[in-house]
């Protein structure tokens, strides 16, 4: 790597590739950051391109004229189809597991088995290839359960099922095609605890923590309603403490990087682990081969080192010599959206009075579903903009992010007032 200068590339265009874009921008060694395809918040501090990142020829077209230097991946999608292989194979610096690697997040399945192998804690499970096989095994269970589909479902392919009717419907929806082609479904056990999402960045040799926190998954307040991709977070969880942490690496992280290197695989990115925690025990639900949105959004502004320096130690196999240092503070992060997400939402509503945003230190408005036309900026997504805000207390973050909110006044958009509330005392 030549330090001074870089060219960085940032694959994906939501609330995590802009705090990446943020992150990254205050580092002194990048002349240029590139985004593919970025959003309206990316514009202020990269080069949005319109190249669809699914077009892997015509985004090494692009990194190769432009010279770009080092290409980051934010979403699953293309890590799961092996794009760290393809431009790898051009000795093109990329940062994110391969394809083998990212099989973690794009086959639930494939993640049980290694569980199974290497005696990984997660919840027991069943996998079936057909309606009549899974409806046959609720008959032999006990209510709630969880139902998965197998591949990538953008965080919303889980359904906890309170009763047979809701399981039966869940299976014929995966079946059916609500995900895409589904040849397998996941039943298994409902487990009785709190979530946690717990963080490492690895160089294949080395792992180092990278956080914990909390999301919300529900749309509704109380965590009660449909599954969407993230309402909202805060870091660090109110669970996690030593003893938890030595369990969660000797037991669930290492162990699965002993599995994947024992097919010839090393790991390299960031690695997310979503967990259960019962009494201080941790299980694995799921692992997600990148940052979590809006997890990341929630722990960057954190970090007190330089993420270049950190993802350029990754790619060179040289973490060991690098320490991460962060911020003593709390973070919360709330996820304003439009009216109607997860359901159907109208787009290209414009954003008006965006400039009334004061921003104070250690406030955050990341943009997600957003893009700008003639310096305007209009809401293209369901999840729109992340604001996310550092303080010694949390309380004191959600009532600045909420007079925040207040101050933007954006009739299409709603947002959850409650976020944080078990660790906020009223």
């Amino acid at each position: 790597f030549i330090y001074n200068y870089m060219k960085v590339g940032i694959i994906g265009s939501g609330g995590r590739e802009h705090a990446l874009c943020h992150a990254l921008h205050r580092s002194k060694e990048i002349k240029e950051i590139y985004c593919f395809p970025g959003n309206a918040g990316t514009t202020k501090l990269a080069k949005n391109i319109k190249i669809d990142f699914n077009d892997f020829e015509k985004l090494k077209e692009f990194v190769i004229n432009e010279k770009i230097d080092l290409i980051l991946v934010g979403p699953e999608k293309p890590l799961v189809d092996g794009i760290v292989d393809f431009f790898e194979k051009s000795k093109i610096k990329i940062f994110g597991p391969n394809k083998i690697a990212s099989q973690l997040e794009g086959s639930k399945i494939f993640t049980k088995k290694i569980c199974e192998k290497y005696k990984i804690p997660t919840a027991k499970f069943g996998i079936f290839q057909s309606i009549e096989k899974a409806n046959l095994f609720l008959n032999q269970n006990t209510f709630p359960i969880v139902v998965k589909a197998d591949g990538l479902a953008a965080g919303k392919g889980v359904y906890i099922c309170e009763n047979k009717i809701e399981a039966e419907n869940s299976i014929k929806e995966i079946f059916g095609g609500k995900f895409g082609l589904a040849k397998n479904i996941l039943i298994e056990e409902f487990l009785e605890g709190e979530e946690m999402s717990y963080f490492i960045v690895s160089d294949g040799k080395t792992i180092k923590n990278f956080q914990t926190a909390q999301d919300h998954k529900r749309v509704l307040e109380g965590d009660k309603g449909k599954n969407t991709g993230g309402m909202g977070a805060y870091s660090p969880s109110r669970l996690i403490n030593e003893d938890l942490e030595k369990k969660i690496m000797n037991k669930i992280i290492l162990p699965t990087i002993k599995g994947l290197s024992d097919i010839g695989c090393k790991y390299k990115g960031f690695l997310y682990a979503g967990l259960m925690i019962v009494k201080n025990e941790p299980y694995l639900i799921e692992y997600n081969v990148r940052m979590g949105d809006p997890e990341c959004q929630t722990i960057l502004p954190k970090l007190k080192s330089d993420l270049l320096e950190i993802v350029i130690a990754c790619c060179s196999e040289n973490l060991s010599n690098i320490e991460i240092n962060w911020f003593d503070k709390k973070s919360l992060c709330i996820v304003l959206c439009s009216r109607g997400y997860p359901d159907e939402y109208k787009k290209n509503v414009l954003i008006n009075n965006i400039d009334r945003i004061e921003l104070k230190e250690n406030e955050y408005c990341y943009h997600a579903g957003t893009q700008k036309n003639e310096n305007k900026i209009f809401s293209t997504g369901g999840r729109v903009l992340n604001f996310v805000c550092l303080s010694n207390n949390f309380k004191d973050c959600r009532e600045k992010i909420i007079n925040s909110i207040k101050s933007l006044d954006w009739k299409n958009g709603f947002f959850r007032k409650d976020i944080g509330y078990k660790v906020i005392n009223e």
